[in-house]
């Protein structure tokens, strides 16, 4: 009978897809269940299956203390899974012929620069989505987290001040500005800003009629957005979200089950969004899915056995290991109240993606290979139990941790200049200025010049060494800042690190070497 419906009638039933088969059996209570183990206010899951939605579907609420539900369509920021829409962005455009994988990054941006000429003048196209250019783990975040004033092009240009740790194409180090720069070659090749490119080329032909690609649209008043929350001095709460628009080609996708659902069809059907309508052609889903940088593979805890893996590499904008004998693509996302995983098993045209609106790894990771194993026939683990100890192991882990610093600290030990010699202007080749200044009660205090958030007090912790407490308490990121004198007792330079373990990468305060700036 379908064969005699109108062509119009066809397409429209292919671009909503139908419900294939029941959801896992139990997915409700198992989901409120992880909802009340990890403290998550609310989690929207979607699963699909052979082509069809299995099920697109919000628990729990969007914010603490409202009951306003999570819904199919209520927007989560899915950060950097972000990054597989601009992969495949600089896709379409190769597909166009405006673009070769392999061409140079400096043939479209003749003004970009690495500090090193030979990686410079040999990054590929190719190399800014796999994170082997010799850049460390995060370098340069600073420069856009927490927002800073500068714009997307600024960072991208103040990466030539940022030193390269390995060798180039020698090892993996997960970073975010080279993605900006793919914004930038997007935006240059094909005169649309990257969220253009991305609404109108990929959103819109996908049909995830919900999303939208910035940032700033999280914090949109009376919109149905998950509110973003987080565990801040031990009490979950609803936080302040992320909304600069620098780093939205890394991450600044905003999302829905319902649309996501949309997402994965597409990847698993190769690029096809209906009928014979592709998005992008069978050549490129391979290239997306193929891994080019090794990454590393761990042992995970014995409760956690079946993590285990036998290969993992990092391809365009998906991470790509493999689970129980099968392929799986997945990429995971992490923004200030949000934390997301999106999986597919392309043998099975199995996906699965889980959002949340606090910073639960556990709890995305158990909702996944829980539905992940009711597919594969697997039933040997407690996915909630396991991750629920993991999580308790890590915390008390992290608290060791801090109070071994704490311990060793010689609290007697007293600076060796007075408050007013720290006070300054210190400069970093790749950030900027940072100010030490004295109150009028004469306290010290830091402030980051390009960052408004990050502005704290500086208590003397022992020798020349400080603790900078941000007033901003939900950045949680407080961190040392020690100097180093000259013989004659002038102040050298100035390096800081993250206080406690649990600081996210992104504040890479390490690679920071701060001198006194020369007026």
């Amino acid at each position: 009978m379908l064969r005699i419906l109108p062509l119009f009638v066809l397409l429209l039933l292919s671009s909503f897809p139908s419900v294939a088969q029941p959801a896992p059996p139990g997915i409700d209570s198992y989901t409120a269940a992880v909802l009340s183990a990890f403290e998550v206010p609310g989690i929207a899951l979607a699963i699909v299956k052979d082509g069809r939605v299995v099920l697109a579907k919000g628990y729990g609420v969007r914010e603490l203390g409202n009951p306003a539900p999570v819904d199919d369509r209520t927007l989560f920021g899915i950060a950097s899974n972000s990054k597989a829409f601009t992969a495949t962005a600089l896709a379409l455009l190769v597909e166009e012929g405006r673009l070769g994988w392999e061409d140079r990054v400096i043939d479209h941006l003749p003004w970009f620069q690495l500090s090193d000429a030979f990686v410079t003048r040999e990054l590929t196209i190719r190399d800014l989505l796999v994170h082997r250019s010799g850049l460390g783990l995060g370098a340069g975040d600073l420069l856009w987290w927490p927002a800073s004033t500068y714009n997307r092009r600024e960072v991208a240009e103040r990466l030539r001040y940022l030193p390269l740790v390995t060798s180039f194409r020698s090892a993996y180090a997960y970073d975010n500005v080279l993605y900006l720069v793919a914004g930038e070659v997007i935006e240059t090749l094909s005169g649309m800003s990257w969220e253009d490119f991305v609404q109108t080329r990929i959103l819109d032909r996908v049909g995830m009629a919900d999303s939208n690609p910035r940032h700033s649209d999280a914090g949109a008043p009376g919109a149905n957005v998950a509110v973003t929350h987080a565990r801040v001095d031990g009490v979950v709460r609803p936080i302040a979200p992320f909304t600069s628009d620098n780093t939205n080609p890394a991450g600044g996708i905003n999302a829905s089950a319902r649309d996501i659902a949309r997402w994965m069809i597409v990847q698993l059907d190769s690029g096809r969004v209906a009928g014979d309508d592709r998005l992008f052609s069978r050549r490129t889903a391979r290239e997306l899915w193929t891994p080019l940088t090794p990454t590393p593979i761990g042992t995970p805890p014995p409760d956690l056995a079946p993590l285990q893996r036998q290969f993992s590499g990092y391809a365009l904008g998906f991470d790509v290991h493999d689970y129980r004998g099968h392929k799986v693509v997945t990429h995971t996302g992490g923004l200030p109240g949000y934390v997301s995983k999106v999986t597919m098993i392309p043998e099975l045209k199995l996906g699965v993606a889980v959002f949340t609106n606090q910073e639960s790894g556990r709890a995305f990771t158990a909702m996944t290979y829980h539905v992940l194993d009711h597919y594969l026939g697997a039933n040997d683990t407690d996915w909630l139990v396991a991750l629920a100890n993991y999580e308790q192991q890590g915390l008390r882990e992290i608290a060791d941790t801090e109070a071994a610093i704490a311990t060793e600290r010689n609290a007697g030990a007293g600076p060796s200049l007075s408050p007013a010699a720290y006070v300054g202007t210190y400069t970093d080749a790749w950030y900027g200025d940072i100010l030490v200044e004295q109150k009028p009660d004469g306290a010290l205090e830091l402030r980051f010049s390009r960052t408004p958030s990050l502005v704290g007090s500086m208590e003397h912790w022992q020798y020349d060494t400080f603790i900078v407490r941000w007033y901003d308490r939900e950045l949680r990121a407080d961190a040392f800042i020690t100097f180093a004198l000259h013989p004659d007792g002038s102040i050298d330079q100035a390096r800081m690190q993250a206080v406690s373990p649990a600081t996210d990468f992104s504040y890479d305060f390490q690679d920071l070497l701060l001198k006194p700036a020369i007026r």
